[in-house]
């Protein structure tokens, strides 16, 4: 059966920017980069989280026909996909950081039932949830 999670694709517009804002902005680290059969494998990670690996996959052959990856391509910058939620122990003091390095907040702070929860966005345009648990 099922254990767990290990991988999970973030799709991305430009592999090379989006492994800067990955490591560099986030400070996540590089799992893998290599290419194999002409598709590159770039996976990141949070460093404190090591069983599991963010995929930044480039839509483009062989993981998709051309005419999908366009679409896919278009629908990433246009920034309507969402990729996920991190966590943070305290959300104004990261969305600040992020911020600072750059980084567009679509949603700033705000109390949720479940925490304090703010919306950004990475470099190709996907938007993830930033949230600081409720204690």
């Amino acid at each position: 059966m099922i254990t767990r999670l290990s991988h999970a694709p973030v799709w991305v517009l430009d592999q090379d920017s989006a492994k800067r804002f990955y490591t560099k902005v986030l400070g996540f680290e590089v799992r893998h980069d290599a290419t194999m059969d002409g598709l590159r494998w770039l996976t990141v990670g949070p460093k404190g989280q090591p069983d599991l690996e963010l995929i930044l996959a480039k839509p483009a052959p062989p993981m998709v026909d051309e005419a999908t990856a366009e679409q896919m391509r278009t629908l990433v910058g246009k920034g309507v996909l969402g990729a996920g939620a991190f966590s943070t122990e305290d959300c104004r003091a990261a969305v600040e950081e992020l911020r600072a390095k750059g980084v567009t907040i679509l949603q700033e702070p705000a109390e949720r039932p479940y925490g304090v929860e703010a919306v950004f966005r990475d470099d190709s345009g996907n938007w993830f949830s930033l949230t600081e648990a409720r204690r």
